[in-house]
């Protein structure tokens, strides 16, 4: 592949992983002095292709059965693929493609997680009121990670990992620099693929084994979600923060479930906030669904609010140097892997932004005894709280997927915390119809900006470490975020009927259904609410990462068990090697996990496509006993890699 940069290093530096000395800079692979293609047409070009084709796919997933796939990793071998088969393109290029294609499956994500929710309530909105509210939450993500990069990125480099981000900027530098490190990541994503495709499209084995346990009163379930991008996923994190998100999951499904049926067992009626089934009734999912996700999102509220508490004095010395390189003049001189979009222009851009969502005539709602639905706006008081709540929850969800990656961001949970609070402050504000629509319209703003930050997190990761330019990552940014805005409210669109049907599940739009209404009516589960808050509360006085906790209290133990199982074979790496041999080993696994990583977001998104056509496959296996076979091989596997294979230079 053409390329007028000098000769790119064979794979990331050891400082790629470690925390930048005092005083130091960590220099990426792509020297500052270059003056290699970026922002180039075919770019943007190939980049607006993948972003528009897995926004599409993750809409339609997500809708189904609520799960998305991550598109950074594919986006840049979709990039890398492209550019080799047209002999031009650089590897700053290929980074561009993911940063603009992965826009569209975080942006997806945040739209169907909120809006079908007008669906649900017999609205009718079309492609406005859908844009303009894609378009403003995922501009407002985009800005608010502009200031907090130097934090975020910079400053926490070394200690927070952006696991997908990394993977993502090993996958294009091996792809670059051919080699065993090349060799070892694509044998990795042709073994994750594999695995992948026998598992999700031949079905020989379940993908989420479990085990549910029923002995002497004590009733609840394990299991897990055996796939490689998680194994992958925690290998990379390490074992520390698996350890404290598995805590937060044995917390949830070995403690608090048990105990709901325990107590739940003598109730003769439905326990608030189920309206329908008996407690003793319910399968282990549902119990997880209608009790425990309200104490799980209570915790990543209170985890959320503590982290950003505790990380200002940062966040303002942050602040301070970014207005201090606009007084000096000293952006304009700054290096070329440091110069961003100026934080005059981030800050008229939220002013224009905040504005925009006060007085648009985003909401859409009907009157009670009216035929006909009306429009009207937000107003400015709820117009600040879009700006305040969507930098908190933008500082949020950058730092959870820095901790534990994208795939365990808990952007519904986060959005049900905005509801709950709007719900609250503004529910009197409003007439009873307008009062829904209005707090959901704030939730959805939120919620779009915290799940195009958590990917603007990931992308910016992957731009340091390969030594790309923030501010054309973040034009980059933009670019994705206004086409995916437009595929999506068009997309959107074309689903209505299935969601007022129920042939697409949409499970987060349901859940955010139920909680603005139990709040506006009064019926919400507030001491359940309360009761994850106060657990974070214990946690963070331990000392120990409270997010992580939270999100693993929220989510099913089953996704932080294969994540647990890759952080326990990163301690036995760890534990077994010390100094440059420690450092090639642990490089090896990033490569090889990377790989796993790769591979299954590939074929995840095939799945997605065949979906679609409504391809069911065959009859799944539901076999613990081969799941866990084949789990543990493909561990083995990463293992093996990581404690004696050997990267070499061409």
């Amino acid at each position: 592949m053409a390329s007028d940069a000098p000769e790119l290093q064979y794979s990331l530096p050891p400082a790629a992983y470690e925390p930048t000395p005092e005083g130091g800079t960590y220099q990426g692979v792509v020297p500052d002095s270059s003056d290699m293609a970026e922002l180039s047409i075919k770019a943007v070009v190939v980049g607006v292709f993948v972003g528009v084709i897995f926004g599409a796919a993750n809409a339609y997933l997500g809708l189904k059965v609520g799960l998305t796939v991550s598109a950074s990793i594919p986006a840049a071998v979709i990039g890398v693929a492209v550019f080799k088969a047209m002999r031009r393109g650089t590897l700053l290029e290929t980074n561009i493609v993911q940063t603009i294609g992965s826009a569209g499956e975080s942006l997806a994500a945040g739209v169907i997680f909120t809006l079908p929710v007008l669906f649900l309530w017999n609205e009718s909105p079309g492609f406005f009121p859908i844009f303009p509210l894609a378009l403003l939450g995922g501009l407002l993500g985009v800005l608010f990670m502009v200031p907090l990069r130097r934090f975020l990125i910079v400053q926490e480099h070394g200690r927070l990992t952006y696991p997908e981000g990394t993977a993502c900027a090993e996958v294009q530098v091996a792809a670059q620099a051919g080699g065993s490190s090349a060799a070892m990541l694509f044998t990795g994503m042709a073994v994750g693929g594999i695995y992948q495709g026998l598992m999700k499209l031949l079905g020989l084995w379940p993908e989420e084994p479990d085990v549910a346990i029923d002995r002497s009163g004590y009733r609840t379930a394990v299991g897990g979600t055996l796939t490689p991008e998680l194994l992958g996923v925690g290998y990379i994190i390490g074992p520390k923060v698996a350890a404290v998100m598995l805590a937060g999951g044995a917390v949830g499904w070995l403690v608090i479930i048990p105990l709901i049926y325990l107590f739940g067992a003598s109730a003769g009626h439905p326990v608030a906030p189920e309206l329908e089934l008996l407690i003793p009734a319910m399968d282990h999912w549902t119990v997880w669904n209608r009790y425990l996700r309200y104490i799980g999102a209570g915790a990543v509220a209170f985890g959320g609010l503590f982290t950003l508490l505790r990380s200002t004095p940062v966040l303002l010395q942050s602040f301070r140097l970014a207005l201090g390189a606009i007084k000096d003049g000293d952006a304009v001189q700054a290096r070329r892997s440091e110069r961003e979009l100026s934080l005059r222009t981030v800050g008229i851009g939220l002013l224009i932004l905040g504005t925009l969502a006060a007085f648009l005539p985003l909401m859409q709602w009907t009157p009670e005894g009216a035929t006909e639905p009306i429009r009207g706006a937000i107003g400015p008081l709820a117009g600040v709280a879009v700006v305040i709540f969507a930098f908190f929850f933008v500082t949020v969800s950058s730092r959870i997927v820095g901790l534990i990656g994208s795939s365990s961001n808990p952007i519904s949970g986060m959005t049900i915390a905005t509801v709950l609070i709007c719900s609250l402050i503004f529910g009197e504000m409003y007439a009873p119809g307008q009062a829904k629509v209005a707090v959901l319209t704030i939730g959805a703003l939120v919620c779009i900006a915290a799940a195009i930050a958590g990917d603007t997190s990931q992308d910016l990761k992957t731009g340091f470490l390969v030594g790309a330019t923030p501010k054309k990552q973040q034009i980059g940014e933009v670019i994705g975020v206004i086409a995916a805005a437009i595929a999506m409210s068009t997309v959107l669109a074309l689903f209505k009927e299935p969601i007022i049907s129920g042939e697409f599940k949409a499970p987060q739009a349901n859940l955010i259904r139920l909680v603005i209404d139990g709040v506006l009516d009064g019926n919400l589960p507030w001491a359940l609410v309360f009761a994850g808050m106060a657990m974070a509360f214990c946690v963070e006085i331990m000392g120990l990462p409270t997010l992580a906790f939270a999100v693993g209290l929220y989510l099913p133990i089953h996704l932080a068990t294969p994540i647990m199982a890759g952080g326990l074979i990163r301690w036995v790496v760890e534990r077994r090697n010390k100094g440059t041999e420690l450092n090639e080993r642990r490089e090896a696994g990033v490569l090889y996990g990377s790989g796993l990583i790769a591979g299954a977001a590939l074929v995840g998104v095939a799945g997605a496509v065949l979906t679609f056509f409504e391809w069911e496959g065959p009859e799944h296996s539901h076999s613990v006993p081969a799941a866990m076979l084949a789990f543990g091989a493909l561990a083995a596997s990463l293992l093996w890699v990581a404690q004696f294979r050997r990267i070499e230079k061409d």
